[in-house]
This record gives structure tokens, sequence and C-alpha cells, in this order.
């Protein structure tokens, strides 16, 4: 029995080292948005995570595509924190407007 206590006390201990390890991994990590944090092939992921809670789905997703491809960053969240990635932020439309979303 004293067995069988001393397995479910270390599986326990195991598996709470593991999430305490994979909760580590999904905080905030300034390096994973700066500027060239993406490769080219990472943009179409990243730009639907972005796009995901507009209702203008199709101009978000090309404008962000075309900024990720430019500044090889994405903004983290689905709005604002465009000071991450200075490049994704200081690009305007030529009536000053922010071109990427």
């Amino acid at each position: 029995m004293a067995k069988f206590i001393t397995f479910l006390l270390l599986v326990t201990i195991f598996f709470s080292f593991i999430c305490l390890t994979m909760s580590k991994e999904a905080e905030y990590q300034p390096e994973r948005y700066g500027p060239g944090s993406l490769k080219s092939y990472q943009c179409g992921g990243q730009c639907t995570r972005r796009c995901s809670n507009t209702k203008y789905h199709k101009p978000c997703m090309f404008f962000c595509q075309k900024c990720c491809a430019k500044c090889l960053c994405v903004p983290p969240g689905t709005y604002g924190n465009k000071q991450v990635c200075p490049c994704y932020n200081n690009w305007k439309t030529q009536q000053g407007g922010p071109k990427c979303p």
C-alpha cells in the first residue's frame, strides 16, 4: 500500500511540473513579438489570430499579411499592442492613418 501511495505522489508531482512548465511557456514573451520575430511562413497563422474578432475579416487579413511580410512581426492580441512592433505601428496610409490592423 505504501508503494502505491508513493507512486501516486510521484505521478502527481510529475504532472504538476509539466503543467507549470507549460504555463510558463504560454506567458507573454517580448522576444516572441518584436521586429523580425516571425518567419514569412508564420504570417498566415498570426494574422488569423490577430483578425479573429473583427467583422471585416478579409480586409484585416489582407493588410495584416502585407504588414507581416514587410515587418516580420504581428502584435499580440486581437487589437492594440502595436508598440511591441514599431514597423507595424509606424507604417501609415497616404492619409496618415494606420495601415496595419
